[in-house]
This record gives C-alpha cells, structure tokens and sequence, in this order.
C-alpha cells in the first residue's frame, strides 16, 4: 500500500516540473520522446548505474575511514555528488552526440539536464518515501515528501543542469580548449552545488540552520532561474534577428513575425485550437524557432552537417504550412 502512494507522490511532482521545463523552451522546443528518454535514463538508468558504482565507493571509504560517522559524511557529500551527477550528465551526453542537431543552445543544454535531474529525483524519492515510512509510517512519508518535494524540489534538475550548460558551450563555440574543458566544468560546477547541499543537511542541527540552508538554496534557484529567462530573451533576440529576412522575402506575413517572436503566442494557439489547425501551427512556429537557430548556426560554423540543406527544408515546410498559421 505505501508503495502505490510513494510512487504517484514522487512521480506525478517531477511530471509536471518537466512540464514546466519544457514550457520554459519558448521558441524551439525539444522532441517530446528525445526529453522522456532523458527522463527515463535519469529514473531507471542513471539510479541503477549509482547503487551499482556507489556501493563500490561505500566499500572503499568503509576500509578506509572504519568509523561509521564519517562514512556517512563521505557518502553524502563525496559519494552522491560524484556519482549521481556522472551517472545523470551521461544522459546530457548522449543526447550531445547522438541527436547534436537537437542540441542549438544553452537553454537546450539546462532543459536536458534538468529533466534528466528530475527523472533521477523521482525514482529516488520512492526510495526515501519508503524508508521514512518503515522508519515513521505516514507522518514520516508526508513530512519528507514536503521536505524533499516542496523545499527541495529543484535540487536534482539544478545541479546537472550545469552539465547541460557545459555540453551547450561545448556545441556553440570553436575554440578547442573550450569546447574541451567546458563540460568538466559544468560536472565539477554540478558536483560542488550537489555537495554544498549534501554536507550542509547533514551539518542542520535545528529550524535556524534549516532555514539559512533553504534560504541560500531557493537564493541560487531564483538566480538561476533569472539566467534561464535571460537566456528566453536571447533567443527571442535571434527570431527577431533571423525572421526579419524571411519577412522581406514573403515566406511569412508581418503578423506571423510577430507572432513567432512574442512569448506567449497565445492568442494563436487558441484561435489554432478552434479552427483545427492546431498541430499546422504549432509546427510552423517550432519550425520558424528551428530556422532561426539553423542560420544562426550557418552564420557561426558555416555548412556543418548539412545547415545549408536543413534551412532549405525548414524553409519549404514553413511555406507549405504558412497558409493554415494562426497568428
């Protein structure tokens, strides 16, 4: 019986997170099926590869250390943070090398890192539902379910979103050392936040230190999240840049223009949604989103994979679904 209540209270939090991630990615979103794949390695995967290397590091450090404090100290804050992370960002990579045309922007690097995150987060907190519940019952399952969930919800997407970041600055520069050390940048970045907040649970004595951790955390997420809506501006930036040509040469009218550009594009969607053209519009301004990134990427690196050849599709499917667009 705990079992079908943990599951739902992990599962159905971390679902409409991604949702909410993914309504972050305004103007080329990522394939549905590419981020619940991310989201399953970050479940099933990545967990299982964890208690498999981790357990390995839990042996070394109990050989080592033989005092059962600092053990666990170690596994907090040493263990969890290099494992998971390695183990989540292998998610982010793949995703990298295997489907790099997906892969356009540092908003796509943190949309990757943060559903894997949540995937991983999920799986895991069925795990501690369940322990606080043979440990407390169901006081003991609610209590980490509003600790866990409510406080400390964006921790996991957080943290490897900074290996996506990594992986985003790899793809969008030349430079070889970058393109080298940047996602060991963003691993290491990932690894220090996750064990900021690791050892700093582990050292929370009473409600004073429980909130100045809370307190620093939610500080960092707001940021974060700030860099994330600059990040939508900058994008919206390059629709406004690229589109504008597109305007001169007639593929799109003004009002469609303005339409891709704008951050809502509300009113489209609901006049697309009565109208039955619904799935016509969406596509068109996902594909508008996609031609900006696409000559913005010709422009940067020139005729890498085919830009020139993608534009031109993009192009053609644009023009065949101009007519059905909503605006």
């Amino acid at each position: 019986m705990a079992l079908l209540v943990a599951i739902p209270l992990a599962f159905i939090p971390a679902f409409f997170f991604s949702w909410f991630i993914y309504w972050l990615d305004r103007y080329e979103k990522e394939p549905r099926w590419l981020l619940f794949m991310t989201f399953f390695w970050g479940g099933f995967v990545a967990i299982i590869g964890t208690l498999i290397v981790a357990t390995v590091f839990e042996i070394g450090f109990s050989i080592v250390l033989n005092d059962a404090v600092l053990e666990d100290i170690a596994g907090g804050s040493i263990t969890a943070p290099v494992v998971e992370e390695f183990m989540k960002g292998l998610a982010v990579m793949l995703v990298f090398f295997i489907f790099r045309k997906e892969f356009d922007s540092i908003l796509d690097g943190i949309i990757y890192g943060g559903i894997a995150g949540l995937g991983f987060a999920a799986t895991e907190n069925v795990f501690y539902f369940m322990g606080q519940y043979a440990d407390g019952g169901w006081a003991g399952m609610f209590t980490n379910f509003a600790l866990r969930v409510g406080v400390f919800a964006w921790g996991h997407p957080f943290y490897t979103a900074f290996i996506g970041i990594g992986f985003a600055v790899t793809r969008m520069n030349r430079n070889m050392l970058i393109k080298f050390i940047a996602p060991i940048i963003g691993y290491f970045a990932a690894v220090f936040a996750h064990a900021f907040h690791n050892t700093a649970v582990i050292f929370v004595t009473g409600l004073g230190s429980l909130a100045l951790v809370v307190l620093l955390e939610w500080s960092g997420w707001l940021i974060f999240l700030g860099f994330i809506i600059w990040m939508i501006r900058h994008e919206q930036g390059l629709l406004k840049k690229h589109l504008r040509e597109e305007v001169a040469s007639g593929l799109i009218s003004e009002a469609q223009y303005k339409t891709a550009v704008s951050f809502f594009q509300f009113g489209a969607r609901m006049a697309a949604l009565s109208g039955g053209v619904y799935k016509s519009t969406a596509n068109f301004y996902q594909y508008l989103g996609e031609l900006a990134h696409k000559k913005e990427q010709l422009v940067k690196f020139g005729d890498e994979r085919g830009n020139t050849a993608i534009i031109e599709k993009l192009r053609g499917s644009i023009a065949s679904l101009a007519p059905q667009a909503k605006v």
